[in-house]
């Protein structure tokens, strides 16, 4: 049964979604900036990206039956994560390298790619929020990799429309079950219910900013509502995940 904190949270997450992505819609005044051709080559704008974001962030930053430590934590790994993703969404717009292997590969022979940056940043992000919301050394690294692991995986969705914010409502669904971590589950169900419609109909689309965003707000659900055990077995899911779709876009180039 979802509880009233829960949907406080997903109330909170939706309204201001809601309302950062109307504004921005309505106040940028450079729209090429914001524009990207989509896999069919129809032209979307980015503003569901800083929507989803602040959307979880606020609601993470006010969920109720939260320690104020877990909901600053939360917000500041949200906020990260998206700026991570703000940076390669501007900064890599264009670069065709995909995947662990190139970004890493390109660090090696001394090139700093926005993908590098992104994978740094986010992993900072990640272990900071994990120090804060476990109290063992192990659970604290196992809970940084869920963290960043999720970030990581709902990006990957988000090549098609609707695929990654429909992913959100449906993986948090479990955490919304949960008491311990059901406020923490509403953040990024709120803010995605909110543009799923507008990214179905391919007038916007999450970038890395709302992808990123949004995954490690569903990865700070998971990390709430597990023990050691259910971490390590998300932390391998992940992992794991990641490895595959990695040498899949190696072998695709």
């Amino acid at each position: 049964m979802i509880t009233s904190r829960a949907v406080a949270a997903a109330l909170a997450g939706a309204v201001v979604a809601r309302g950062v992505y109307e504004a921005a819609r309505r106040r940028t005044g450079r729209a090429g900036v914001w524009e990207r051709t989509n896999h069919a080559g129809h032209t979307v704008h980015l503003h569901a990206g800083p929507a989803a974001a602040a959307g979880t962030a606020f609601a993470l930053a006010v969920a109720p039956g939260l320690p104020p430590r877990a909901r600053a934590a939360g917000a500041a790994a949200v906020l990260a994560a998206a700026a991570c993703g703000a940076y390669d969404d501007f900064a890599g717009a264009g670069d065709p390298r995909r995947g662990f292997r190139a970004h890493l590969g390109a660090l090696r022979r001394g090139e700093v790619t926005s993908g590098a940056v992104k994978l740094v940043g986010i992993g900072a992000a990640a272990c900071a929020a994990g120090a804060v919301v476990k109290e063992r050394p192990l659970d604290k690294a196992l809970a940084a990799v869920v963290i960043a692991g999720s970030a990581h995986l709902v990006n990957l969705l988000d090549v098609r429309p609707g695929r990654a914010a429909g992913a959100v409502l449906a993986l948090a669904a479990p955490g919304l079950a949960r008491r311990r971590s059901a406020p923490l589950a509403a953040a990024p169900v709120g803010a995605a219910a909110a543009l799923i419609a507008d990214d179905l109909a391919e007038r916007t689309m999450l970038g890395d900013t709302g992808a990123h965003a949004l995954g490690a707000g569903l990865g700070l659900a998971v990390v709430a509502g597990n023990g050691r055990a259910g971490l390590a077995l998300h932390a391998a899911a992940l992992v794991g995940t990641a490895l595959a779709m990695d040498a899949r876009n190696h072998l695709c180039e």
